[in-house]
């Protein structure tokens, strides 16, 4: 497939270049969804709510995002990974339809402890990507990715499942466009580049609709380096 040309983000000024996405810029994704949850509204709210449009309740989906943070961080880590899987943690679903997780919260610690888990996990996927060789490789289903793309797929988990969390929560949330026009440049290849990079982001995802666009019910992303 021609990729298109994407070196010009949505909201720049014509001729600028987009960066490569950095683990500063997870780190900093990590914050603020981190803080999003952290208000003491989000904290005391009903977490048993829908997040969003997800069939997953908030509490579900920030497990969720934690343990995709998690297993991100667990893929850069072998010396000699894995081709064509996933490193074999004992996976296991608490439900139908539920995801297949590592990850789980401690019900009894509460909501904060809840955002704890997802930010320490936060914090090993920053670090792998800040130490993992630029030769490293990551396997995932929709392209085996190298440290960059492991930390813009950190961020669209980070970004995507914020919306859903904050939707359920009833909070206030929005991604920086900075970084969002990094992210979409890196995985979303076919994404306009003349949009707002945030509501292009969740088009990208299926949760936004892009004037004179169709609403996705169907996405993916395109992980591996091109």
């Amino acid at each position: 497939m021609t990729m298109p040309d994407r070196s010009v983000p949505a909201s720049s000024a014509p001729g600028a270049v987009v960066g490569p996405v950095t683990a500063d810029d997870l780190a900093e994704g990590v914050r603020l969804v981190v803080a999003l949850l952290r208000q003491p509204a989000g904290l005391a709210a009903d977490w048993s709510r829908p997040a969003g449009k997800l069939d997953l309740d908030c509490w579900e989906t920030a497990e969720h995002l934690a343990d995709c943070l998690f297993s991100y961080a667990a893929q850069l880590g072998p010396q000699s990974p894995p081709a064509e899987t996933f490193v074999p943690f004992a996976w296991r679903r608490l439900g139908p339809g539920k995801p297949a997780s590592v990850i789980f919260s401690e019900r009894e610690c509460g909501t904060e402890g809840l955002v704890q888990v997802l930010e320490s996990c936060g914090a090993l996927h920053v670090a792998m990507v800040r130490t993992a060789a630029p030769e490293a490789r990551a396997f995932h289903g929709m392209g085996t990715a190298d440290p960059e793309g492991s930390a813009s797929m950190g961020l669209v988990e980070l970004f995507a499942h914020g919306a859903d969390l904050a939707a359920g929560l009833a909070l206030d949330w929005a991604a920086p466009a900075d970084i969002c026009a990094r992210v979409l440049h890196r995985l979303f290849p076919d994404a306009p580049a003349d949009t707002d990079p945030w509501a292009t982001l969740l088009w990208a995802t299926g949760r936004g609709e892009l004037p004179g666009r169709e609403r996705l019910t169907e996405w993916r992303w395109y992980s591996a380096p091109r």
